[in-house]
């Protein structure tokens, strides 16, 4: 077998034996207090995240580019309660004026 099938199935052993150990966490840790409240926030940091990324991430480098002024929009929207799908258009609006000029 070539090295990259042992790391696949090195990969899947690792992944079977992560979720066997969270199968196997005690019914009172999981429903404790605290343990509910960070459970209900890691996606949210997940996701802020993932949008950090994908907004300033270059090859090797933070880039400044127009996908910041659709963050911007999207964010100074998301703070006058605008709707999602109205959010959207004017964030990829935004973005395109920026890329345009």
């Amino acid at each position: 077998m070539s090295e990259l099938w042992w790391a696949v199935l090195l990969v899947c052993a690792g992944c079977y034996a992560l979720k066997l150990a969270g199968l196997s966490v005690p019914a009172s840790i999981l429903e404790h207090r605290h343990t509910v409240r960070v459970t209900a926030l890691i996606p949210v940091g997940l996701l802020a995240a993932l949008v950090a990324v994908q907004t300033a991430a270059g090859d090797r480098e933070v880039v400044h580019d127009a996908r910041l002024a659709g963050v911007a929009v999207a964010v100074a929207c998301l703070l006058a309660r605008v709707p999602f799908l109205p959010m959207l258009v004017l964030a990829a609006a935004a973005t395109a004026l920026v890329r345009l000029i």
